[in-house]
């Protein structure tokens, strides 16, 4: 997983400052001569020959058997300045650390950046309109805004969230207010509310410290929605990235399909807040002149049944938002804005759908239960048809345990992490990722073929090949079970030097048996180390048509693992086993449903 920023770059970006030998044997490939974290310290991957010491600002350094080696040293804020030496060769970096606290200005000003709303925004009638801004203690600050004055007040110190990667390094504690807290800078805030509709300008904000008083207009405008006048929005792509919040930072939520309509209820910049309480990038959708916000019956519902899957189909009249909760034998659809006229519906004996149940949770949202037959999901799709909502669930593989090739008639996708300009994570002596993905990778591949299954791969070259179409190729080649290759990596403040073993990744519950089961397969069969396995939202995580897992077989950036992951036996064997643990979790899938059935 491509975790560490720059961390592409090989020592061949270095100038060494003093090169005291004819031959480079001493090698750094991270971090970068010039690099810049916010990180409270830093980790060196690099290698040299086994005899002898390498020396960092003149202390002696742990080393592999091979001679690689991934000390993590403390940082200071500002410039840190490291000497990397061995025997007569040398190596400088700088290390610069940016500081996470803001920084008050050397006149009366506020912080810069600091004033929010920054972008413009919209709210519906009697909504909070939030402001807030960081300045002096002590000082009074306040917005004016259409008219009204409103006082934002010092606030109350909260505590510092860590980034998400920090779950990864397990240092994803808060840091306590004390610990940050600034005796000289505080962060105002207030809120007020506005009845009527119209255009409110941009806020100005006042400070005011030692009786002198300074003015500044906020970047963003404030819009009051007009309840009888909001405007509809439909999605233009396939699936609609809805989130919790107005940015990327914030968690994804069922994607939209192509067509769903919605009233806009809220806007933060470029984002538009949906009515059913999601938000979606306006770049996504396109405005539909003069409708009105769609709201929808629903009466029966139909069946269309194959061999290979069941679409569940929705008459509606307009396409509304949806989301879907999977759990152990359930499949629950939630459909937003829509009434039931439910009386009548058909269920027919199904493969995988035991009952079908129904509610109206609230006044806006109708709920559909699918009763399944086992706990084992295949993957699923969803898609409008003009209006009527399509919902595809797919049926089990024919998997036998009596055939002579028990993989015979499943299809898996391989992915090959990285390839190209995305060459992923290095080790200790420049080995790259992409290149250790790809050759694991059709190690797996000849493996799973001797085993009976087809196997596509999303890459069989070192290639460039982009997240949105490994993703489309998953879509297109809908595989019993989809695997991503990677080695691993850390953020800057991980501990490279000790943190290692076996990681997998999952994000739909169809995918956790396949992740958990693969995980603990190879760390029994291979006694390696166990990193552990992860709920993430990644790019090949996230297509919900097969259960989806991405591997982290070992870390690059661990000085022993590397020569592990790289050693070719130990590949082979690596193989072997991913190939034969699939096999054994289909045994087990298998064995499962026919225990529920009997």
């Amino acid at each position: 997983m491509k975790l560490l920023l720059n961390l592409v770059l090989l020592a061949s970006i270095f100038t060494p400052s003093v090169v005291l030998a004819q031959e480079q044997t001493l090698k750094v490939v991270y971090p970068p001569a010039k690099h810049k974290t916010s990180a409270d310290r830093i980790f060196f991957i690099g290698t040299a020959p086994q005899t002898g010491q390498v020396l960092i600002n003149g202390k002696p350094i742990v080393r592999s058997k091979l001679g690689h080696f991934a000390p993590s040293l403390p940082l200071q804020v500002g410039e840190n300045n490291f000497t990397i030496r061995y025997q007569n060769q040398e190596l400088s970096i700088q290390v610069t650390r940016n500081s996470l606290q803001p920084q008050l200005p050397q006149e009366l000003a506020f912080v810069k950046d600091s004033l929010l709303p920054s972008l413009d925004i919209a709210r519906m009638p009697d909504e909070s309109i939030c402001f807030s801004a960081i300045a002096s203690a002590n000082a009074n600050v306040s917005v004016k805004l259409a008219g009204q004055a409103i006082t934002l007040s010092p606030q109350p110190l909260v505590a510092q969230l860590p980034d998400n990667k920090a779950a990864l390094t397990g240092r994803n504690q808060p840091l306590s207010p004390n610990n940050i807290a600034q005796n000289k800078i505080s962060n105002y805030a207030g809120c007020t509310t506005v009845k009527t509709a119209g255009d409110l300008g941009q806020p100005q904000f006042q400070l005011t410290l030692n009786g002198k008083t300074v003015t500044q207009l906020g970047t963003g405008k404030v819009q009051i929605l007009s309840p009888s006048q909001l405007q509809v929005a439909e999605v233009t792509v396939d699936s609609g990235v809805a989130r919790t919040g107005s940015s990327t930072d914030n968690s994804r939520l069922t994607p939209l399909p192509r067509g769903t309509r919605a009233a806009i209820a809220g806007r933060d910049g470029d984002w538009l807040r949906l009515d059913y309480g999601g938000w979606i990038n306006s770049k996504e959708t396109r405005i539909i002149p003069g409708a009105v916000p769609p709201r929808t019956i629903i009466r029966s519902i139909g069946y269309r049944k194959s061999t290979e899957r069941t679409e569940v189909i929705f008459p509606l009249q307009v396409p509304v938002p949806v989301s879907v909760q999977q759990g152990d034998k359930k499949f629950v659809l939630t459909l937003y804005n829509t009434t039931a006229q439910t009386d009548t519906f058909r269920t027919d004996e199904n493969p995988i759908i035991s009952r079908l149940d129904w509610q109206q949770v609230n006044p806006n949202q109708v709920q559909y239960i699918f009763n399944l037959k086992q706990n084992q999901q295949w993957g699923y799709k969803l898609r409008y048809e003009g209006t009527s909502l399509v919902l595809t669930l797919r049926h089990p593989p024919d998997f036998s345990t009596k055939k002579q090739k028990p993989l015979s008639g499943i299809k898996i996708l391989l992915d090959p992490g990285h390839g190209g300009k995305e060459s992923g994570a290095p080790g200790g002596d420049g080995t790259l990722e992409k290149d250790v993905n790809l050759t694991v990778s059709k190690l797996l591949r000849d493996e799973l073929i001797q085993r009976g299954a087809t196997v596509v791969m999303s890459r069989e070259s070192d290639r460039e090949l982009s997240l949105p179409d490994r993703q489309k190729l998953i879509d297109t080649e809908e595989p019993n079970i989809s695997l991503s290759v990677h080695y691993n990596a850390l953020p800057d403040n991980g501990d490279a030097e000790n943190t290692k073993g076996v990681g997998m990744f999952w994000y739909h519950p169809q995918a956790h048996s396949l992740a958990t089961f693969l995980h603990n397969y190879i760390v029994t069969k291979l006694k390696r180390p166990t990193y552990g396995v992860f709920w993430n939202n990644l790019a090949l995580t996230r297509p919900a048509n097969s259960p989806s897992v991405l591997m982290e077989l070992g870390f690059m950036s661990n000085p022993n693992e590397f020569e592990w992951v790289t050693d070719t036996k130990e590949q082979k064997k690596l193989a072997n086993a991913i190939a034969q643990g699939i096999v054994e979790w289909f045994k087990q899938t298998k064995r499962s449903h026919t225990e529920t059935n009997k």
